[in-house]
């Protein structure tokens, strides 16, 4: 056996980059509004509506976060009546084969889960 040159502590720490990464994409709620937004800018109501389960305010809190990370840009569409929508930033946008990468791995080695209620399976 090769005698070990190096700190064992250094090989256990995790990279400060993932750390990062699951901070914002690891918190519930995050990944499905940005695959939402992947497509295109969003008005809320119609966010709401495609992510089933989240309630306005855990929306909105998500949101907040994910502009505060530059993921995300929060605009006013003026009206009557007065709309708002959510777009990618280009930050956000670059996450896009990344998470499509994420969500072919997951097709493959993840378990299958029921579908959304109200869906065909």
């Amino acid at each position: 056996m090769a005698e070990q040159t190096h700190d064992t502590a250094e090989c256990k720490r995790v990279d400060d980059g993932i750390t990062r990464v699951f901070q914002v994409l690891g918190k519930r709620w995050n990944g499905p509004i940005l695959a939402v937004l992947m497509g295109q800018p969003t008005h809320f109501a119609n966010l709401r509506r495609a992510v089933p389960g989240i309630s306005e305010r855990m929306l909105s809190d998500r949101l907040a976060e994910l502009g505060a990370a530059g993921l995300v840009v929060r605009e006013v569409d003026e009206g009557p009546p007065l709309r708002v929508s959510y777009r990618l930033t280009t930050s956000g946008a670059a996450l896009e084969p990344s998470l499509r990468e994420l969500g072919e791995w997951a097709k493959e080695h993840l378990p299958d889960t029921p579908p959304c209620p109200g869906t065909a399976g």
